[in-house]
């Protein structure tokens, strides 16, 4: 009896032994799927699954079960979205937004169930700020960066007076006046902020108006499909003959096909560029090209990337066990991360210490023209950690 009962124990050990050895790590991808940022959404999750598939499909030796939800870029849908994610589907992990608004909805969700959370795109200010998290982390920036960073190139310009346009939301309004800071710091004057309703793109009156200010430059957030409008209608208009036209890098990230002439010339600062021509950047844009040979390597999916990369530092750190959610944070939040862009760390609120690029539209590329402000860290106004 003896012999048959260390037997089965034996048994019992080696299946308890495989079912932990075959344990996955549940993920959930809060993204646009439709309207706007469709693309954007897309390219986000491509960059996370090759930095996966460049690992052998298994992190930290643990498979990857994938979740989606389609936010809509709708705010008022973010905790019901959020709370499908976290308590229908049970995820240990939550990736998502671009929409600014609707992050904000699924930070609180993720603090108030004590859930991980990696953003690899929506700058909302407030993440590192006031509502900064030990679980709460970005792969991307806060939107006061790429902003902060073009004011200080237009006072070098020379330029002394400024219109910001965006969107009457939280992003565009965190990086104009991330512009606004760094610009009138320099000496220069923003005369006037100008708005519309998200989704919005009747830019036809406020066109007007600019013309009429006749300031020195115009600064603009936009991204997705707006930004395509917005470039268009603003060349179409002659502006750009006389009021030069800057921008947080989103206006020409994953556009400039749709851009096409409109675009050409136009300045931008963001953390990443095309043509680094580092062997980390080259070696990610040819691995990205070769899976997903029908969209372009952009900032998005670097951001995506990157976000597996953080994920990945804390699950190498427990062996893949993420029940040991203060260690597997620790990592996280400590790594140094290789990214395309450049390596960076995270700040103490969990947002990149990063370079931001002086990028020049040429042809169908962002290029690089130099480093407008290096290791940009944002201030995190307002974050208690």
């Amino acid at each position: 009896m003896k012999h048959v009962f260390t037997r089965t124990a034996l048994a019992t050990a080696l299946v308890l032994a495989a079912g932990t050895a075959a344990a996955t790590v549940k993920v959930g991808f809060m993204l646009p799927y439709s309207g706007t940022y469709a693309a954007l959404g897309e390219a986000i999750e491509n960059g996370f699954k090759l930095y996966v598939k460049e690992q052998g499909g298994k992190l930290a030796g643990q498979d990857l079960e994938y979740f989606k939800v389609d936010d809509e870029s709708n705010p008022s849908k973010g905790p019901d979205n959020a709370n499908r994610l976290i308590k229908r589907d049970q995820v240990d992990i939550l990736v998502g937004t671009v929409h600014s608004g609707v992050a904000m909805a699924l930070a609180k969700a993720a603090k108030d169930s004590d859930t991980t959370l990696i953003i690899p795109n929506a700058g909302a200010d407030a993440i590192t700020g006031p509502l900064c998290s030990k679980n709460i982390f970005r792969s991307s920036f806060s939107n006061w960066q790429p902003g902060f960073a073009m004011g200080g190139v237009a006072a070098k310009k020379g330029y002394k007076t400024a219109v910001t346009i965006s969107w009457n939301y939280a992003a565009g309004k965190e990086s104009t006046d991330g512009f606004k800071e760094s610009f009138e710091k320099n000496g220069g004057k923003v005369i006037k902020h100008l708005t519309l309703p998200f989704p919005n793109v009747e830019f036809q009156p406020l066109l007007t108006e600019i013309a009429a200010l006749k300031p020195d430059t115009v600064y603009t957030f936009f991204a997705g499909g707006g930004a395509v409008k917005f470039v268009q209608d603003y060349y179409a208009s002659g502006l750009r003959k006389t009021v030069p036209l800057l921008g947080s890098g989103f206006l020409t990230d994953g556009t400039l096909e749709a851009q096409g002439e409109s675009a050409q010339g136009l300045l931008t600062t963001l953390h990443y560029a095309d043509g680094l021509n580092t062997k980390r950047d080259n070696d990610f844009r040819a691995h990205y090209a070769e899976s997903y040979p029908k969209m372009p390597p952009d900032v998005y999916a670097v951001q995506g990337y990157d976000a597996a990369q953080i994920l990945a530092a804390g699950l190498n750190a427990v062996k893949g066990d993420v029940s040991k959610k203060d260690a597997m944070r620790a990592a996280m939040g400590g790594a140094t991360i290789d990214s395309p862009r450049g390596t960076f760390k995270l700040s103490k609120a969990g947002n990149p210490i990063q370079d931001f690029y002086l990028r020049e539209v040429k042809g169908n590329q962002n290029v690089s023209i130099g480093i407008a402000v290096k290791d940009l860290a944002d201030p995190a106004r307002g974050c208690k950690l």
